[in-house]
């Protein structure tokens, strides 16, 4: 069958790489800022986390800042792992399907908030920002 037939979920890797672009087209300023940001694409939310959020369900969260934001201070400390931007593979999938709204889009939008929290940004400049990726 043609690759163009085919109809599938994108995987991990594949939501790596949207996610990966959407980093690449944000302002060159936050590149340097964001180098030690570590990106981590998984299936779902752990129980733990969902339980830290006061979520029942794994397909509310399709991604999460984990981690200091600049504002708290720019290093971690020794035996503290470095910030992560966490993107869940089937709320991002079950999101992409319920709205309608591009996979790309979706993705870029969920960066851009996760990126927002690592350097405190308020929602507005969050917009402003999304508006720039």
């Amino acid at each position: 069958m043609p690759a163009a037939s085919r109809t599938y979920a994108p995987d991990i890797p594949a939501l790596e790489r949207l996610a990966d672009a959407a980093l690449a087209r944000l302002p060159g300023q936050f590149h340097a800022l964001l180098e030690k940001v570590v990106l981590r694409v998984v299936e779902e939310a752990e129980d733990e986390v969902l339980a830290e959020l006061e979520l029942e369900s794994p397909y509310e969260l399709t991604g999460l800042y984990s981690g200091r934001s600049l504002r708290e201070g720019s290093a971690w400390t020794s035996g503290e792992l470095p910030p992560m931007i966490h993107l869940y593979r089937r709320a991002l999938l079950l999101e992409w399907v319920e709205t309608g709204v591009a996979l790309e889009d979706l993705i870029t939008h969920v960066i851009v908030h996760e990126v927002g929290h690592h350097f405190g940004l308020s929602d507005e400049d969050m917009h402003a920002l999304e508006e720039q990726a």
